[in-house]
This record gives C-alpha cells, structure tokens and sequence, in this order.
C-alpha cells in the first residue's frame, strides 16, 4: 500500500474527502495479510451489495470493517476517526474530549471514548534499549497548596507518593522512550523497570535517588546531584528525559488538567508515542495507528468507566 504524507489538515480532509475513501484505506490496512472472518477466522468471505458489510462463508455471521477493531460498532464513522487520529498525533499537547466533540460534532461523552480509544492503539515498543540511557521519573497528581487548608496532606512533596502517581521514564540517547506507571518507586521496583528495558552492560545516567544505588550491578551507572545543584557532568545528565517530562506537564496541566490513575497508563502512552514518532512523516504514523487499531479488540465504554 502506498503511504502518502499530509502537511497539513486540509490536505488530510481533501484525501479522505468521504466515507467510501476512508473504507477503502481501512480496508487495505485490515486486510493486508489477506482477508479473514473476525468471528471465526476463515479467510473467504463476501462482501455485500451496499458495500458496508461482510459475509463469512463458513460462519455465516455479517461484520463491518469496524468489527473486532478498537473501533468497534460505534455510530461514529471512519471519517470522523480518522480525524480524530489525526488531531490526537498531531497536537503536540494533546486534545481535550471537549474540544474534539466540538471538531468532529459528537457529545463530550463520545468524544472522551474515541480519545481513550485511540491512545489505546498508542501501542510503546518493546525490545531492550542499549547505548547510553537516561532514567527519571515525575509525580502526577494534585498540588496541596492548591488544596483547601483542611484537606491538605503533610509531607507530600517531592517524591511522596502518598497523594501522587510515579511514572518512570526511560529514554535511549538517540532511540526510543519508555515510560510506566508505578505503584511506587522502592529500589526493587525501579531496578525491574530498568531490567526489563534496558540491555545489561549499557550505561544508565540518572540523579542521585537513593533507588537507583544498586543498579552499578547491571550497568554502568553515574549519577548528578540535582540537591547540589549539578545538572550536568560531561555526557553524565537526564536532561532529554527531564524535557519530555516538560512537555508531558505541559499537555497535562494545560489540556487535560487531570489525569485519573486508571487511565493514566494510556494518556502516558500517547505522550510516549507522540515522542517516539516525531521525526516520522505523518503519512507513516497515521498508517501505523491505523493498523494498531485493527489488530486491537474492542474496547467498550462499560470497561472505561467500571
């Protein structure tokens, strides 16, 4: 399939100028391992006369190209997912559920379904990251001097995770990023987060947190004090890692404003891969969540909100 690249929205739109454009594409993405049943996975099946629906010739079952995809049988249609794709990769801060409603004409409560849908499809890598590294982490959740006297909890600042959420930040100089949310960041959980991301004998720069003080085992590690006031020492610094974290406060204080810990992994996921994908034209990465999505189940809004 020919990947074509957008400079911009309008571009985009003027392709997928209407919804038999935006079938075929997703159609081409589906199935470009060959055609196969959803239900049941036999590869023939027949297509209907309106052009919308399927027919598998053993099951017998109909579907869409939405079923069994993160797109679902929702109302929505492709086109106004796509866009929706488009507008969520693109913002470098993320769009709110509100301000996607508005630009795609749906109810707030939809527009906040296609959001988590689609981070959903924000799929990380996987491997291990090798080279120099860096590992950080940041604290989400609501600042106490904000909070009204008498509901302010004492000796939360800093890394307390008491009123907040940890996620870990790993960054290969050069390659990719990884990022998790924590339960908490004691010294076994920081050296499984590392293990299981980075290949043993690469070098690891992080600050001076008593967790990371037994990793010299596995890597090759050196630290900066940021209590001293040392931020960098040659190539020894966190500071690529620290500027994603920037902008991830950035997308969460100025667009979304709160991000639950249930769903925290997935708004993560969606900084992530904005950050991996950067240097990417945007034809690939439209195509790359595109494919996530068809290769991912539906995910119903009952399973957001229980």
């Amino acid at each position: 399939m020919n990947i074509q690249n957008f400079n911009n929205l309008i571009e985009f739109t003027e392709h997928f100028k209407d919804e038999a454009t935006c079938l075929k594409y997703f159609e081409q993405i589906r199935f470009q391992d060959g055609e196969y049943c959803p239900h049941c996975g036999q590869a023939k099946i027949y297509r209907m006369k309106d052009g919308k629906r399927y027919r598998c010739a053993d099951c017998k079952k109909d579907f869409t190209l939405k079923t069994g995809t993160l797109f679902g049988e929702s109302k929505v249609s492709i086109r106004q997912w796509f866009i929706a794709i488009y507008l969520l990769t693109t913002r470098k801060k993320g769009i709110s559920s509100v301000e996607l409603a508005e630009q795609l004409g749906v109810t707030q409560k939809t527009g906040w379904f296609i959001d988590h849908r689609i981070r959903e499809a924000m799929k990380q890598g996987k491997g291990l990251l090798s080279g120099k590294t860096e590992a950080d982490e940041t604290y989400v959740g609501g600042t106490e001097k904000n909070k009204h006297y008498d509901k302010r909890v004492k000796g939360t600042r800093g890394r307390s995770t008491e009123t907040k959420t940890p996620v870990m930040g790993i960054l290969q100089r050069g390659g990719e990023l990884r990022a998790n949310v924590l339960d908490d960041v004691k010294m076994k959980t920081i050296e499984q987060q590392l293990t299981a991301n980075i290949k043993t004998g690469s070098k690891v720069y992080t600050d001076d947190f008593l967790s990371y003080s037994r990793i010299r085992r596995f890597y090759e590690h050196e630290t900066v004090s940021h209590g001293k006031g040392q931020y960098v020492r040659g190539d020894v610094h966190s500071n690529s890692i620290e500027s994603f974290w920037a902008i991830f406060k950035r997308g969460y204080y100025g667009i979304y404003h709160q991000m639950s810990k249930k769903h925290l992994q997935r708004y993560v996921n969606e900084f992530v891969y904005r950050y991996n994908a950067r240097a990417l034209d945007f034809g690939i990465v439209f195509a790359n969540v595109v494919q996530n999505v068809s290769k991912s189940d539906t995910m119903r809004y009952k399973m957001l909100t229980k």
